[in-house]
This record gives structure tokens, C-alpha cells and sequence, in this order.
């Protein structure tokens, strides 16, 4: 009875293990006919995963393709960059960034607006008439090193004359271009919006200067307080700056209205879209956090409902970690 017993058992183990069997080379076989007879299922099953790993913001421009124009990718960016000291006894009216300029590259912002003060023929940065306790040096050497570990990013670099030159025998573009030749290997200064395989592991130039030359993207006709349109040459820049703000609402229209066109634009334009700005406080002494602490929010639950999308360059006052991961996150 027991030799039958397992004589029994025997089989119908064997019988369990090869319908699973069967039926574990059938589901394969059923798989890569499906997969075959649509690719396009395959590759959606593929993006699925692809977009639920982790992006790192040291090098996310790592998963764009080459052939991308810049003018495509939405890039989280600060808005006086270097502006970390804050004006001596009123506070809120100079400082705009927490981060340092390393530890904003590593959070995943790729456009810099640094403001510099040409003294001694060398540049100071400077929000206004507060000096910022660092040098264009300072700057240019934490984006050598960040590009140097991360040869697969770019940087645009906004560069603009900021408050009263002082104590020099030269213009501030010779000036700009002695910093240049210490490391030209490291810029682009092509007139064109240019595709990201060809600027990775460069400096994009986006010039606030006059220049007598060929510069950069020419940003030098720069209109105040509003949105405006640039057309040099056949290159196209939109941007928005609306920074002297009475309402927070008017200021996050022309924000979003900007976010919006960028998003449906076929033309290959640059949009640069400042979400930064000043409000008048007490005895009208301009206060930033006013704005951005509204604003920075509204960003924030925008992303979070728009997940997908070119939204051009967007400079932010205080950006962090959270907003820059939403922004990149819109590229994927």
C-alpha cells in the first residue's frame, strides 16, 4: 500500500511539474509573440520602467538625447545666482538663493544668471549695490569642476554688468573675455540655440552685454519689467520678467501664460520665464520672500500636475531640491 501510495505521488508531482512547465514556456512563448507582433507594446512596457527609476540631478541631461535643441528642455535655473548676503540691516532685499552655486548645479539647475561688477578689470558679483563675497572666479571655477564630473551636462550662463563700474582701463567685454581665455575649451559663444551634444560639458553663453563681436545667444537688447520678445539673426528668446511686482497673482499669470506657449511652441524659441521679483513692503522697501514664497508654492503644485512638457529656462529665487526634480522630472 505505501510502495502504491507513492508510486501515486509520484506521478502526480511529475504531473504538476511539467504543466508548469509547460504552461511557464507557453506564457513566454505567448510574450514574445505578443512583443513581436507589437513592438509598440514592448516599448511602452520598457518607458514604464524607465520612468519610475530614479533621475539623479547631478547628470539627468545624461538621459536627453543629442540631437535635442536646449529650447526643448525644461531647466530649472536661479535668478541672481550668487546673491547669498542678504543688504546690511534690512533683510529681504538683496539675498535671493540659499544654495551655493556647487550645490545648486548638484540639484539639477543648469541655467546660472550671475551679475557681475567690473572693478580692478576683474569682476565682483553683486545684487545692486551689495557685493556677494564672491568673484566670477568663485563661480567659473565650481561649474569647470561640476562639468568636469558630469561631461554629460550643460550650463547656460546669463551674464549681465551689474551696479557702477569702478577703476578700470578697459571694457567690461575685454574684461569677460580675459576670463574666457583661461579656459575656452569649457565655453560655447555661437550665436545660435544650439543642441545639447553640442555644448555637453560646456558653458552656454547667453550675453546681457553689448559685445563688438559675435558673443553668445544676444540677450543685450533686454527690455525692462515685462515680457518681451528678442529676434536676432533668425534666434528667437521669449522671456518674462515682470520682477517689479504690485500683485502676486498678475506675476503668476505671466508666469504660467509663459509655461503654457513654451510648452505648444514649434519654432525652436528660447524661452526664458523668471519666476523671481520684489514687492514693495514697509516704507516701500522692496521685499523678495514676499514673492516667492508665493510664487515657489504655485510652481511646485504646477509640476505636480503637469508632468510632462518642454517649459523652457525658469530662473527661481530660493529654488531647492523638490522644485528642480519637479521641473527635470518634465523632460521624461
Amino acid at each position: 500500500m505505501f510502495k502504491q501510495n507513492m508510486k501515486r505521488f509520484t506521478a502526480i508531482t511529475l504531473g504538476v511539474v511539467t504543466a508548469s512547465i509547460f504552461f511557464s514556456c507557453a506564457n513566454d512563448s505567448m510574450m514574445e509573440r505578443d512583443s513581436n507582433e507589437n513592438p509598440m507594446a514592448s516599448l511602452a512596457k520598457t518607458s514604464n520602467r524607465a520612468s519610475l527609476l530614479p533621475i539623479a540631478m547631478n547628470n539627468w541631461m545624461s538621459g536627453l538625447q543629442d540631437n535635442i535643441s536646449i529650447s526643448k528642455i525644461s531647466i530649472p535655473g536661479t535668478h541672481d545666482s550668487g546673491a547669498r548676503v542678504d543688504a546690511p540691516v534690512v533683510s529681504g532685499t538683496a539675498k535671493t538663493q540659499d544654495l551655493s552655486i556647487a550645490e545648486q548645479l548638484n540639484a539639477g539647475v543648469r541655467f546660472l544668471d550671475i551679475r557681475c561688477r567690473h572693478i580692478d578689470n576683474a569682476f565682483a558679483i553683486h545684487h545692486g549695490s551689495i557685493y556677494q563675497n564672491m568673484n566670477f572666479d568663485d563661480v567659473l571655477n565650481a561649474c569647470y569642476a561640476f562639468l568636469q564630473s558630469n561631461p554629460s551636462e550643460t550650463i547656460i550662463m546669463s551674464v549681465k554688468e551689474e551696479y557702477d563700474a569702478s577703476n578700470t582701463t578697459r571694457s567690461f567685454e575685454q574684461t569677460f573675455d580675459s576670463y574666457v581665455q583661461k579656459n575656452p575649451s569649457k565655453w560655447d559663444l555661437g550665436a545660435n540655440i544650439p543642441t545639447l551634444g553640442s555644448v555637453r560639458g560646456k558653458i552656454k553663453l547667453l550675453r546681457r552685454f553689448s559685445s563688438g563681436t559675435t558673443k553668445g545667444i544676444n540677450a543685450s537688447p533686454w527690455a525692462d519689467n515685462t515680457t518681451f520678445d528678442i529676434n536676432n539673426s533668425g534666434v528667437q528668446l521669449k522671456v518674462q520678467d515682470y520682477y517689479k511686482v504690485t500683485n502676486n497673482d498678475d506675476k503668476w499669470n505671466g508666469i504660467s501664460s509663459l509655461l503654457n506657449e513654451a510648452k505648444n511652441d514649434t519654432n525652436g524659441k528660447l524661452f526664458v520665464n523668471f519666476t523671481s521679483g520684489y514687492k514693495p513692503g514697509i516704507f516701500g522697501i522692496p521685499s523678495i520672500p514676499t514673492v516667492s514664497n508665493n510664487i515657489n508654492p504655485r510652481l511646485k503644485t504646477f509640476f505636480q500636475a503637469n508632468t510632462q512638457g518642454s517649459y523652457g529656462v525658469m530662473p527661481i529665487d530660493f529654488v531647492n531640491a523638490e522644485l528642480s526634480e519637479l521641473i527635470v522630472k518634465t523632460n521624461f
